[in-house]
C-alpha cells in the first residue's frame, strides 16, 4: 500500500490515506451553526488535498458547550449541507461528521459521571446518536465518526472506571461494550447499510485503572463485528486525572491522560503508532478488514509512507500537523516535503480549546485565522552576508542561541541540531531570534544552524552553523570516566 493509494470504505471513495481527524476549532458562535470561519477552516483542508476530513465533534444534544457546532436538530441542517457542499467542490476529499454525546461539566470543578444517568437518560442519547446520523446524510455528508474517545459519554461507557452497577456495569467487558452496541444498532437501523459508520475510541485510557491495549483490542473486534466501517484510534483525553482550574470549566486534556492524547515536543515521535498496529493486526488475525486510523506524532512524511506501506495502519492521522499546513498532502505528493510548515507540538491550539477560545497554529503569521493559501509570492527567505550570525553560548548546562532576523517575511525559524555527527534534526520552531536548548548533554559535540521559513513553506538556506561541546561536569571533584574507574564500572 502507499499513502497516496485511493480506499473504499462501503462506498465512500477516500483519495488517499491521509486524515484530518476531529479538532475543535471554537469557530462556531454559541448557537453551533456553520458560518464562514468553519466553511473557510474545512475548505482549507479540502483545498490541500487531505483525503478524509472529520469535522469537528458536533453535539447531538443541547448542553451547554461554549463555541461549538452542533447536530442535534433540523435547524442545522442547511449550514452543514453548505459544508459538505463546499468541501466537495474544492477537491475530491470525503468529509464526515464527529457525532457526540457529552456530559455536564461545572466551572466548580464538579462534573455529572456515567452512573449518575438514568436508563430513560440512556435511552434519549441513543436516539439522539441515530437522529444526528439521519441529518448527517441528510445534509450530503459522506458518512459518520461516532465519538467514543477521550472524555465523552461513549468513551465513559467504554472505561474500566466506569461507575455503573447494572446492565451497563464497568466491572464486565460485556457491560461496558453495552451502549456502544445500542448505539451502533440504532444508527444503522436509521441510515441503513450502505452509509459508512465509524468511530473512535481510545487504545488506551492512560489513567488509573484504565484500560489498555489488552482491552481495545477486544473493543475494537466487537465494533467491526458490529459493522463499523472503520476504527479511528487515539488514547487519554479524560476527566479521571483533569486538573482543575479554578473558575473554569474542567478540561479533559490538562493531565497525564491529555498530555498522552496530544504530546508535546518531549515526546519521541509515533509514540502510539505499535498499540495501534496491534489492534489492526488482532482484528485482522480475526478475519476483519476494517481500516484502521491511527495518530499520535505523525509528521514526517516517510514516517507516513512507512506506517502505510508496511500495513501497521489503514490510514494515518495528522492533527496539529495539518493544522499548521493544511497542504501538506499536496506538497508530499508532488515532491515538496521540503515547504511544509511543521508543526512544532508547543500545543497552543490545546490550550485555545480548553479555555475555548479560536483555535489557530501559532506558527500562522500574526493575526490568522486560518492558514495562509498556498500561492507563493515574492522571494524566499535569505540570510544577509554575515548568514544569520547565529552564536550559541554554554552555561548553566544551556546552549544559548541567538541569530540576526532574516531578509524577506519570514513566519518562523527552525532550529536544526547534529549530535557526534549523526544526522541533523529539527528540534524547535519559533518565531523569535532567540532559544534555549537545555537538553544538551556534557561531553556531546553539537552542530546548530537554524532556517527562516515563510508562510506557504520556502525555506532559506542554512544559517552559518556553530559547533560546541559541553564540558563533562565533576562529581565530588572528579570527572564521570574516573568515579566509573573507581567503582569498577565504565566503557
Amino acid at each position: 500500500m502507499d499513502l497516496f493509494d485511493s480506499l473504499d470504505i462501503n462506498g465512500m471513495t477516500v483519495p488517499n490515506r491521509v486524515v484530518v481527524p476531529a479538532m475543535v476549532t471554537r469557530l462556531s458562535g454559541e448557537d453551533g451553526k456553520v458560518n464562514d470561519s468553519i466553511l473557510e477552516r474545512y475548505v482549507r483542508y479540502a483545498q490541500g488535498e487531505v483525503g478524509l476530513i472529520v469535522a469537528e465533534a458536533m453535539a447531538i444534544h443541547g448542553g451547554k458547550a461554549g463555541p461549538l457546532l452542533r447536530i442535534s436538530d433540523d435547524s442545522f441542517i442547511p449550514g452543514l449541507s453548505e459544508l459538505a457542499r463546499r468541501v466537495h467542490a474544492a477537491s475530491d476529499s470525503k468529509i464526515v461528521p464527529q457525532i457526540i454525546h457529552f456530559m455536564k461539566v461545572a466551572r466548580t470543578g464538579w462534573r455529572q459521571t456515567f452512573d449518575m444517568l438514568s436508563e430513560a437518560d440512556l435511552e434519549l442519547i441513543i436516539e439522539q446518536f441515530g437522529d444526528a446520523a439521519v441529518r448527517a446524510r441528510q445534509a450530503g455528508f459522506d458518512g459518520i465518526e461516532l465519538h467514543a474517545a477521550h472524555a465523552y459519554t461513549l468513551s465513559t461507557s467504554l472505561s474500566r472506571v466506569n461507575p455503573r452497577r447494572d446492565a451497563y456495569d464497568g466491572r464486565s467487558l460485556e457491560g461496558r461494550l453495552l451502549m456502544f452496541g445500542q448505539v451502533m444498532a440504532n444508527v444503522r437501523g436509521k441510515v441503513g447499510a450502505d452509509f459508512p459508520v465509524g468511530v473512535r475510541f481510545n487504545a488506551d485510557e492512560f489513567i488509573r485503572g484504565g484500560y489498555t491495549v489488552e482491552d481495545s483490542k477486544l473493543m475494537a473486534l466487537r465494533m467491526a463485528q458490529l459493522g463499523v466501517d472503520f476504527i479511528s484510534l487515539s488514547v487519554g483525553g479524560k476527566f479521571e486525572d483533569a486538573v482543575h482550574t479554578p473558575g473554569k470549566v474542567l478540561h479533559g486534556y490538562t493531565g497525564y491522560s491529555g498530555d498522552r492524547c496530544m504530546p508535546g515536543i518531549g515526546y519521541p515521535a509515533l509514540p502510539h503508532i505499535a498499540m495501534m498496529a496491534e489492534i489492526k493486526a488482532f482484528i485482522n488475525a480475526k478475519g476483519y478488514r476494517v481500516p484502521v486510523i491511527g495518530a499520535g506524532k505523525i509528521a514526517d512524511p516517510d514516517d507516513a509512507r512507512r506506517i502505510i506501506s508496511e500495513e501497521k495502519l489503514d490510514l494515518v492521522a495528522i492533527a496539529r500537523g495539518l493544522l499548521a499546513d493544511p497542504d501538506w498532502p499536496k506538497k508530499v505528493r508532488r515532491g515538496e516535503a521540503d515547504r511544509i510548515v511543521h508543526c512544532d507540538y508547543c500545543n497552543v491550539c490545546k490550550q485555545l480549546d480548553g479555555d475555548h477560545k479560536e483555535v489557530i497554529c501559532a506558527l500562522w503569521p500574526k493575526g490568522a485565522r486560518q492558514a495562509p493559501s498556498d500561492q507563493p509570492a515574492g522571494a524566499a527567505p535569505a540570510w544577509g552576508a554575515d548568514r544569520g550570525g547565529l552564536s550559541v553560548e554554554l552555561a548553566d548546562g544551556a546552549a544559548r542561541l541567538e541569530w540576526h532576523e532574516s531578509q524577506g517575511e519570514p513566519v518562523c525559524y527552525y532550529i536544526y541540531r547534529t549530535d557526534d555527527g549523526g544526522p541533523a534534526r529539527r528540534i524547535e520552531a519559533l518565531k523569535g531570534t532567540h532559544w534555549v536548548d537545555r537538553t544538551v548533554f556534557a561531553g556531546t559535540r553539537y552542530d546548530f544552524h537554524v532556517r527562516a521559513q515563510d508562510a506557504v513553506g520556502r525555506t532559506s538556506p542554512p544559517s552559518n552553523t556553530v559547533t560546541v561541546t559541553a564540558k563533562v561536569p565533576t562529581y565530588g571533584g572528579h570527572p564521570a570516566s574516573v568515579i566509573a574507574q573507581l567503582s569498577g564500572g565504565g566503557a
